[in-house]
């Protein structure tokens, strides 16, 4: 059985820096795609990037590029999401999530698996 579980978040305010954990389990992830995605109040959940367990490919949505960065740690079976720059519009719960191959990595229902979820709240 797959499981997620994730760590980090809170309160932090704008411009401090933040990072997520998602400690994965339950299978070898060779040929998966882990992602992170959010949530804010009132609003639909939101792609916020990616990352190819086997060759560490990265993708970002534009409204984090530069800002936001995914990485894993194979041997600890591990992902993160680094945040920097954190801006009030940032706020949300985030997910982290994941799914077999490397295609259409952005939709949310192609992923199989979910975290928790973990708040972010980044005061102006």
């Amino acid at each position: 059985q797959v499981q997620l579980v994730q760590s980090g978040g809170g309160l932090v305010q704008a411009g401090d820096s933040l990072r997520l954990s998602c400690a994965a389990s339950g299978r070898t992830f060779t040929g998966y795609t882990m992602g992170w995605f959010r949530q804010a109040a009132g609003k639909e959940r939101e792609f916020v990037a990616a990352i190819a367990w086997s060759e560490g490919s990265t993708h970002y949505a534009d409204s984090v590029k530069g800002r936001f960065t995914i990485s894993r740690d194979s041997a600890m079976n591990t992902v993160y999401l680094q945040m920097n720059s954190l801006k009030a519009e940032d706020t949300a719960v985030y997910y982290c999530a994941t799914k077999a191959g490397s295609w259409f990595i952005r939709i949310i229902r192609n992923y199989e698996y979910w975290g928790q979820g973990t708040q972010v709240t980044v005061s102006p």
